[in-house]
């Protein structure tokens, strides 16, 4: 009995000396020059003076990573004086990014969109900014999100913008031009239930108009519509990626729903701009192909319900938004099935450059307004547009991705063009 004592006294002692071993006594990160140390510590899960779990530590390092205010991290374990030391070493962005966009617009006139957004403001991961564009008239917006405001999982964002562009809508006797104006101001709360799980809920406050634009309005239409609107807002997103620079390695989903209730208006703008639901949910799918490629694909399915006649349906067919190639919007609907997908293949890298090309093909069909939801598989609303394109990246820079891309329509009346933007398309 003695003896059994003693046994279980020194199997206790050995596994609370072996316990004692595996804590992490201090955890410090080096490379941080705007990032401020106190935020990246209450971001983390893993503490000082706990057991050290190698899973937590990874994901700790994948959440590391996906700021917009670091561009690359890794992880070592020292051992100082008896002590178990937790070291991060971080690579930072430059975060402060300037944007232009340019184009064509509906007139044919010149248009562009110049931006400033920091992305990292007082080092705790703030986006702030704003941009200007001029696409026939004046538009600008202003932003600002504190995603960790009030905790690790709960933060605000803010936003107003005054848009005016000329906008076509589609009519069954043809298409006409609208000057479409809309202000907007934004509030949301922003939720990070865990590593992997983020949400979004706000509401906006909204003030359309539409104005025909042109000499010879079509019958029956509206010369003129005004509509005050509340937009009810929500999102879920599910975010599992590795990222490693410009490779990309696992999946996103993102789900939007929004209730959009008509206030007051003008004349018959409840007919045309009344309350609906919107639905939209983008599934991306991401995959490193040995050590220079990329696989990603995105799938985009939507459909609003209620006022479902209307000729001014939410979803637009454009070259920024879906397909790459098909213009300016050039269409509208009620329902979309979108499919984009692209092999990314680093042809040259040296510091902080990439050379990166891409061959795409994006393809995907509209529900016309006051159409069954047959529509999108009867081939009538169909686009099929494949095409090449390069990206120039700067890998120290927050989102300096500068993609220009060709699409080349297949099919009767289709069109081709060269896109161009910042950031990859998806």
């Amino acid at each position: 009995m003695k003896n059994l004592t003693i046994l279980l006294l020194l199997s206790i002692s050995t596994s609370l000396f072996a316990q004692k071993d595996k804590n992490i006594e201090e955890i410090t990160f080096i490379g941080l020059k705007r990032t401020k140390e106190s935020f990246l510590q209450r971001l983390i899960k893993t503490k000082e003076h706990t057991v050290y779990d190698s899973i937590m530590v990874h994901a700790d390092l994948e959440r590391l990573k996906r700021l917009p205010g670091i561009a690359s991290a890794s992880y070592r374990i020292e051992e100082r004086d008896n002590k178990k030391i937790l070291i991060y070493d971080v690579v930072e962005n430059f975060t402060i990014i300037p944007g232009l966009r340019i184009a064509t617009a509906n007139d044919g006139s010149f248009s562009y969109r110049i931006s400033a957004f920091e992305f990292n403001l007082f080092g705790n991961n703030q986006l702030i900014g704003g941009f200007y564009e001029k696409n026939i008239f004046n538009s600008y917006g202003a932003f600002w999100e504190h995603p960790f405001l009030f905790s690790d999982k709960l933060g605000v964002g803010v936003n107003y913008q005054d848009l005016t562009t000329e906008e076509p809508v589609f009519y069954p006797q043809g298409e006409k031009n609208y000057r479409f104006n809309s202000r907007n101001a934004e509030a949301k709360l922003l939720f990070s239930f865990n590593f992997k799980n983020e949400a979004e809920l706000g509401a906006s406050f909204v003030k359309e108009s539409y104005e025909f634009e042109g000499e010879e309005p079509i019958p029956n239409t509206p010369l003129s519509l005004a509509a005050d609107k509340i937009i009810y807002k929500g999102v879920y997103r599910f975010v599992d990626l590795d990222i490693d620079y410009q490779y990309f390695n696992g999946v996103i989903s993102e789900f939007t729903g929004q209730y959009i209730q008509f206030l007051d208006g003008d004349g018959d703008a409840e007919n045309f701009l009344g309350s609906f639901t919107s639905l939209k949910n983008d599934f991306i799918y991401y995959k490193k192909v040995q050590n220079r490629g990329n696989w990603a694909s995105r799938l985009r399915l939507a459909a609003a319900f209620g006022n479902n006649d209307s000729p001014f349906a939410p979803f637009t067919l454009d070259n920024q938004l879906n397909i790459r190639g098909v213009g300016t919007t050039v269409d509208r609907g009620t329902a979309a099935i979108v499919l984009n997908t692209e092999y990314r293949h680093t042809f040259y890298e040296k510091g902080w450059f990439v050379l990166q090309g891409n061959a795409f093909v994006d393809a995907g069909s509209w529900r016309n307004p006051g159409e069954e939801f047959s529509q999108l598989f009867d081939g009538s609303s169909t686009r099929l547009y494949p095409g090449v394109g390069f990206r120039f990246i700067h890998k120290r820079i927050f989102n300096a991705v500068f993609r220009l891309d060709y699409g080349l329509g297949i099919g009767n009346n289709s069109t081709n063009g060269i896109v161009f933007g910042i950031g990859q398309y998806f």
